[in-house]
Parts: structure tokens; sequence; C-alpha cells
């Protein structure tokens, strides 16, 4: 999490395996490093803060708590600046320890309700 929040792209490879997968996707490291760099474009002040955590080996859970203020759309809701509360839950798969696959959903029904709301 901490290589996350500082964007420390060239270290990304020292956790994540370059076959690495998401949500059933063969991402690889570049297309799950693209992906994170995409976040933080949509979200500048995105940060990981973990809630809960799980741990058996060779796999991680985590609920992700986030506070952030997305620009434009973010998960097709119009946020477009406003701050918003939410989680993600996620697993990681790790093989020869790094992150080999990794399966997310982030709670865009919080998102929603707080956009109504």
């Amino acid at each position: 999490m901490a290589c996350l929040n500082r964007q420390d792209w060239a270290r990304l490879g020292s956790f994540v395996a370059e076959e690495a997968r998401h949500n059933g996707r063969p991402f690889g490291l570049a297309g799950y490093r693209a992906m994170l760099e995409q976040d933080f474009r949509a979200i500048p002040d995105l940060q990981f803060a973990i809630d809960l955590l799980v741990i058996e080996p060779p796999h991680i859970a985590a609920r992700l708590a986030f506070t952030c203020t997305p620009v434009g759309d973010f998960l097709g809701l119009p946020v477009n600046g406003r701050t918003v509360s939410f989680t993600e839950n996620v697993f990681y798969g790790f093989k020869a320890g790094k992150i080999a696959e990794v399966f997310s959903i982030v709670d865009r029904q919080a998102i929603a309700a707080q956009l109504q709301g």
C-alpha cells in the first residue's frame, strides 16, 4: 500500500508479478501499473488505507477505505470533484512472493448514495 500511495511505479514490480491478473483478466505488470496510474489521474488525492486485513497464505484479503475527490465521472457516476467515501474489497493471490491475482470490487452503491444525498 505504501508503494501505491507514494506512486512509486519503479518499485511496483517488487510486489506485483509480471503475469498479474486483475478480476480474471490478464493485465500483466504493465497493465496493472497503467490501471493504477489512470486511477491517480482520475483521483489526484487517492490514498489506499487498510480497514480490515486477513492473511491466509498464499492469499491476503483486505477491505480498503477511501475518502477522495475524483474529477469527472468515476465508475460511471458524475462525481465531478465532490469528496466521496467508499470501500473496496480485494483478494490478492501470491506466487513466488508477488501478487499474481487480484479480485476486487468497489462499493459503487455507497458513492451513488452520497451523490443523491
